[in-house]
């Protein structure tokens, strides 16, 4: 019996399928902010958690309002949910809540639905919104209140009605970029590991971000590239100035401020970052010298937001450029 025509199945790429998605990188580093979430809470009180639940509710809200309402949408990616918490984690402790929930509708609204949704952002949504709020709100986003007020301590500013002011009603104090930029005076390093330091909500912890980094980045959630030649240029460039005495010592560069908070959690978003091995490289270098040269030269204390923005603008340049040899070419 002679067999029948073979019959050939003609499939667009991608061909071969990881097991890795979209969703599963959302939410593994959703579950990775979680420790981080924990430390907040656990030196400036219930407030690290009102942020970070406005923040996420109202950035999923927002993505609900304008996605199909067949199946929630687009919600189910997780990166309205992962984009709110973040937002909430660059935050200080003292934020009206209103301010939080403004920042995470500006962050989904224009920083990525404008754009086009998911994959078509050119900037990172958390930091569009966290850049809309040092805008608009200056003053209130450089103010700090320091841990250890106790766990259900609520700021008379978290409780602030919109647009109205509320002044901060426990110990306030400089963060520790803040005190060595105008003061000249260092923070010992074991607090600014542990997290015992005023600043953003995310970014106290030291130790708790580089162990965050540290799964998420074995379990290949990320480009290890990217927070490597981050944190490596920034170490290296202070390293160099700090022997002219022109920066704090790497050390302190590294513990100090968002730039673990960054590495880990705003450097590896795989749609503002470079896709190739090379670009990575060249990402994470272009961030670590502006983080390098604006808080030492510049006129703020932190320039982590900054720097990260604008090599998200320099991304499809750096694709562009880092493109490996065609085969044969």
């Amino acid at each position: 019996m002679t067999p029948g025509p073979a019959h050939l199945e003609l499939t667009t790429a991608p061909h071969v399928h990881a097991p890795i998605s979209t969703s599963r990188v959302m939410y593994e580093v959703v579950a990775g902010l979680i420790p981080v979430v924990a430390a907040a809470a656990y030196f400036f009180g219930v407030t690290a958690i009102l942020m970070v639940a406005t923040g996420a509710v109202v950035a999923a809200a927002t993505e609900w309002a304008f996605s199909d309402r067949n199946g929630l949408g687009t919600l189910r990616d997780g990166s309205a949910l992962l984009t709110g918490a973040l937002l909430a984690l660059t935050l200080p402790p003292a934020l009206p809540l209103w301010m939080v929930a403004l920042g995470a509708a500006v962050a989904i609204a224009l920083g990525k639905l404008a754009l086009g949704g998911l994959g078509h952002n050119l900037f990172n949504p958390a930091l569009v919104g966290r850049a809309f709020l040092q805008a608009a709100f200056p003053t209130a986003i450089t103010t700090w209140s320091a841990p250890g007020q106790g766990f259900w301590h609520v700021e008379s500013s978290t409780m602030a009605p919109p647009m109205l002011h509320a002044a901060v009603d426990v110990v306030s104090g400089a963060s520790p970029l803040g005190l060595v930029k105008f003061e000249h005076k260092t923070t010992e390093l074991w607090p600014m590991l542990t997290g015992n330091v005023a600043g953003s909500l995310g970014e106290t912890s030291a130790a708790v971000l580089a162990l965050v980094g540290v799964v998420l980045g074995l379990r290949k959630v990320f480009d290890w590239r990217l927070p490597v030649s981050t944190i490596g240029t920034v170490v290296a460039l202070s390293g160099v100035l700090w022997l002219f005495g022109l920066s704090p010592s790497p050390v302190f560069m590294l513990a100090s401020g968002g730039l673990l908070f960054g590495a880990v959690f705003m450097c590896t978003d795989p749609v503002t970052t470079p896709v190739t091995a090379k670009g990575a490289w060249y990402f994470g270098l272009g961030v670590g010298v502006l983080v390098v040269l604006i808080r030492n030269f510049g006129g703020l204390p932190e320039g982590v937001m900054y720097a990260i923005l604008l090599m998200n603008a320099a991304t499809p340049l750096l694709n562009r450029v880092s493109q490996p040899r065609r085969l044969g070419g």
